[in-house]
């Protein structure tokens, strides 16, 4: 390790759907300090979820300015920004990057009825119409969701329901591509960023690109949509008037970056084929980097273009799993209580409580889906629960069961994540704000059956994804040595007791599923 790369910087984005946070890398992904800023959300009962990008903005600037006021180093030293995003978000934007409307983010489900449209053909499988089950897998490699919470689903929407605001729009943008055209005025997205709009031709890895035909079957236009360029290729200059904003050079080079889930698998460490990795924060997903384009149409996974050059990943995502901590503080516990609300010190409270209950929480079961899911079943009307309640039910008892139960759907994840590359993944990395917790952590072990390794600092791993993705592209290191970079907290191992009640419990919660799926469907249609 040679000074010069020691004295490199990089400032890592990641922009969550809860808070922006700006962080120091140094060139070997190193995360010197860190700052952040909340991001508002605004949902409507039609299953809108939006969020409006000058705020995204206003907190990135707020962040970065107080980040190197605190921590100053030589603003020459800072050689690089880098991105990483929420995924499966849309911004409509004129042809000067102005902003035409709120982002529509990834927990929007407004245009379900255009993309069920779109997918539908005179014969059915599933939902989708075998000629376009056909159409699409040879391109793309996968579906678009049924959901209406992919990208493509969101600009049908605007099409449909809002056509002034698309007959406007120069160019639709994911997240990460909308704070790179604000820092660079370069309209532009990455190979991976731009998959769940279901337009691209993947099959050749190495060039990614548009398929015309995918693109006039969706009926959309495709001068809307933007350039492709890979994740680590240098998008440009961050324009004078950011470089004085932020107080950075304005010869800083901007990196085109990937969304949040890619860039958490190279943060996490699992960068090898077939390394996995799980991540918990609002929502939580499972993921590893396969050396093959594959499909699983009836579990909504693909393999998909991954930050790293040539290689694919698949991933598997839940909706909800630290939301359901939040849900149950602010919502259930300490909606009145002006020191707990909202107060993230609860969650090591919740910690406390957890480590007194026994495994399996008295047989109380707890379902997470508090905002539909989208996979391993694509059902945006299913809701939360807690299961099996009776009198001698107590608080901790509660809190315990929303552990074990985002465990629960994490494992039915799991389970069909094995099943794609047909092998284990054993160890497999934690990452994520979820992962601060030894007694979550230990609570996925048993019930994964699986060695977990807690990456250190596993809340950074995002930005230190971005941070190897700008190292990559400006030459300071390479992908294959990043498992040597990263570092581990703690080691936890299954308890075979413990695994044993669990798949018992387990069972049932996959039967909770099955025998009420058609009575949500009835209730929240």
């Amino acid at each position: 390790m040679t000074a010069e790369r020691i004295k490199k910087y990089i400032l890592a984005v990641d922009h969550g759907t809860s808070a922006m946070k700006v962080a120091l890398a140094d060139t070997c992904g190193e995360i010197l300090a860190f700052e952040f800023e909340d991001t508002p959300l605004y949902l409507s009962p039609d299953g809108g979820a939006e969020q409006d990008p000058d705020e995204w903005w206003d907190s990135f600037v707020k962040a970065t300015r107080r980040l190197l006021t605190n921590h100053p180093v030589p603003k020459e030293d800072i050689v690089g920004i880098c991105v990483s995003s929420q995924w499966s978000g849309t911004v409509a934007v004129d042809s000067e990057g102005r902003h035409l409307m709120n982002a529509i983010i990834w927990m929007d489900s407004r245009g379900e009825p255009y993309i069920r449209q779109k997918n539908q053909g005179i014969i059915n499988v599933s939902g989708y119409g075998i000629l376009n089950i056909a159409r699409w897998l040879r391109s793309t490699g996968g579906l678009p969701a049924k959901s209406g919470k992919d990208s493509i689903a969101h600009i049908l929407y605007l099409k449909n329901e809002r056509p002034e605001i698309y007959e406007a729009t120069y160019k639709f943008l994911e997240p990460k591509d909308y704070m790179n055209l604000r820092l660079t005025g370069e309209f532009a997205a990455s190979y991976d960023s731009i998959m769940l709009h279901w337009v691209t031709d993947i099959r050749d890895i190495h060039n990614v690109k548009y398929n015309n035909g995918l693109i006039k079957k969706m009926g959309i236009d495709r001068d809307k949509l933007p350039e492709l360029m890979r994740a680590i290729d240098i998008l440009g200059v961050v324009k004078l008037e950011v470089a004085q904003e932020l107080g950075i050079s304005d010869d800083t080079k901007v990196v085109v970056g990937s969304p949040d889930l890619q860039s958490a698998v190279i943060g996490s460490g699992a960068v090898q084929d077939y390394e996995g990795h799980i991540y918990i924060g609002t929502s939580s997903w499972i993921t590893c980097h396969v050396p093959f384009k594959k499909t699983d149409i009836s579990h909504n996974m693909a393999s998909v273009p991954s930050s790293i050059p040539g290689k694919y990943f698949v991933a598997n995502e839940q909706e909800t799993a630290g939301a359901c901590l939040k849900f149950l503080r602010d919502n259930v516990f300490f909606g009145d209580d002006t020191n707990r609300f909202n107060n993230p010190e609860v969650y090591q409270e919740f910690d406390r409580i957890v480590e007194q209950v026994p495994a399996g929480s008295n047989g109380l079961i707890f379902t997470p889906w508090l905002y539909g899911e989208r996979t391993p079943v694509e059902d945006h009307t299913i809701r939360g629960g807690l299961h099996n309640i009776s009198l001698p039910v107590k608080r901790e008892d509660i809190i315990r069961a929303v552990f074990e139960g985002v465990a629960y759907n994490s494992k039915w994840l799991f389970d069909l994540v094995e099943r794609f590359i047909k092998r284990k993944m054993d160890p497999v990395n934690m990452i994520g704000g979820g992962a601060q917790s030894d007694v979550w952590c230990q609570i996925y072990a048993d019930v994964l059956n699986r060695t977990v390794r807690q990456v250190k600092d596993p809340i950074m791993a995002n930005a230190r994804g971005a941070a190897f993705i700008a190292a990559a592209g400006l030459g300071y290191c390479k992908f294959e040595e990043i498992p040597e970079l990263v570092q581990y907290s703690n080691i936890f191992h299954p308890n075979p007791d413990n695994h044993e009640l669990y798949r018992k419990l387990y069972d049932e919660f996959i039967t909770l599923y099955k025998k009420n799926k058609a009575m949500y469907r009835r209730l929240n249609k």
